[in-house]
């Protein structure tokens, strides 16, 4: 599957990557994507930038090395009534937003119900573009819930490849990709392939992400970033 924008991607400001804003653009434009999005993550990740970081994004070009860039954050899911790491004066400053759920943010798995009400309630917030990696297995959830509440309001689902790679952190992110592409599917709710990028040359990256794709013979007319115009179209802020 042909990935146009890599939605999540993250630079040295994440304190636990290891390229500058500009080596990844030029790998983006050199891997012919139509644009990049920068996410880095929220303040609350133990390295993570502080505030004023996100705040002065609007200094920054749009555009490196011929192809448009995104400014965003991966926002940290702080608790299941919808909070998060960033006031909304600095959200609204920035171009596009995933939010996730991180242990060192939101702690241990508070459950099956509360765990799934943390999702709903951030899907219901307008400032919230994508759910990263809702596919972690640490925190079990209602798909059902999720797949209903994205239709509904516009949020694009991840399916994050880094959570798919074998050994890492994540659990059971296979059978939970697929349980959730086939109610997207059956209810016609767009996702979006997130690389979760923390090095250069993992921008874009579908090797597994891929897989679970043609598993459920996912069509592409419901993956919003297999186009820069159809992801901008598809992205609550557009509305």
């Amino acid at each position: 599957m042909k990935v146009a924008v890599d939605t999540h991607t993250h630079t040295i400001a994440s304190g636990h990557a290891y390229n500058t804003i500009r080596e990844m653009a030029l790998m983006a434009s050199q891997m012919g994507l139509e644009a990049l999005a920068i996410t880095d993550h929220g303040p609350m990740m133990p390295g993570g930038p502080h505030d004023f970081y996100f705040h002065n994004i609007r200094v920054l070009p749009r555009e490196y090395y011929g192809i448009p860039v995104l400014f965003g954050a991966e926002l940290n899911i702080m608790d299941e009534k919808g909070r998060v790491d960033l006031p909304e004066r600095i959200i609204e400053r920035l171009d596009i937003t995933v939010a996730s759920l991180h242990s060192q943010c939101y702690g241990e798995s508070k459950g099956f119900e509360k765990n799934t009400e943390a999702y709903l309630k951030i899907m219901q917030r307008m400032d919230v573009d994508i759910i990263g990696h809702p596919d972690d297995g640490y925190f079990e959830a209602d798909y059902e819930a999720l797949v209903d509440m994205a239709k509904k309001t516009g949020t694009l689902l991840e399916v994050n490849n880094s959570s798919l790679t074998p050994g890492g952190s994540r659990r059971n992110t296979y059978e939970n990709d697929l349980q959730m592409l086939k109610l997207c599917k059956k209810t016609g709710t767009m996702i979006v392939l997130g690389s979760d990028a923390h090095v250069d040359i993992d921008i874009a990256n579908t090797k597994y992400s891929s897989k679970v794709l043609r598993d459920t013979e996912f069509p592409e007319e419901l993956i919003a970033n297999t186009s820069y115009s159809k992801l901008i179209s598809s992205m609550k802020r557009s509305r």
